[in-house]
């Protein structure tokens, strides 16, 4: 069986939901990452939330906010979705085809241990089940 952890990238990195959103564009680059989970700064191992490179164009930029003066809390929307190490893969894709979400943070005793990715979801799919996943999660 193949596991979430088995095909996550390991050591995600965490943002605290009070830093602002050019920290968080600087982190993206400096870790090559599309995303990051938020930290609260109650809990640092508690996500409440992930923001995403398209988070930061599309509800910050594009409207004509200042990414100094915007948290990454102010972006987060909704109950953070995340998956159990030990989980197969087939519940990973569940998860990400249902939500239809492009990154899924992965827990184990209770922390994150990684983040798995549309990449790295394709290296570990046949040509078909790739493409069945990328109409499913993709999907209007």
């Amino acid at each position: 069986m193949t596991t979430a952890k088995d095909i996550m990238t390991p050591g995600a990195q965490w943002i605290p939901k009070t830093e602002t959103l050019d920290r968080a564009a600087q982190m993206m680059r400096d870790h090559e990452v599309g995303s990051l989970p938020v930290s609260d700064p109650d809990n640092e191992d508690r996500m409440c939330g992930i923001i995403t490179d398209r988070d930061l164009v599309v509800k910050c930029v594009a409207a004509g906010r200042d990414p100094s003066r915007v948290t990454c809390g102010e972006l987060c929307e909704g109950t953070p979705r995340w998956i159990d190490a030990n989980a197969d893969v087939t519940d990973v894709l569940r998860e990400m085809e249902e939500h239809q979400i492009k990154r899924l943070p992965v827990i184990e005793n209770k922390r994150m241990v990684g983040m798995i990715s549309e990449t790295d979801v394709a290296h570990h799919l046949s040509d078909d089940q790739l493409a069945e996943f990328v109409q499913r999660v993709y999907a209007s």
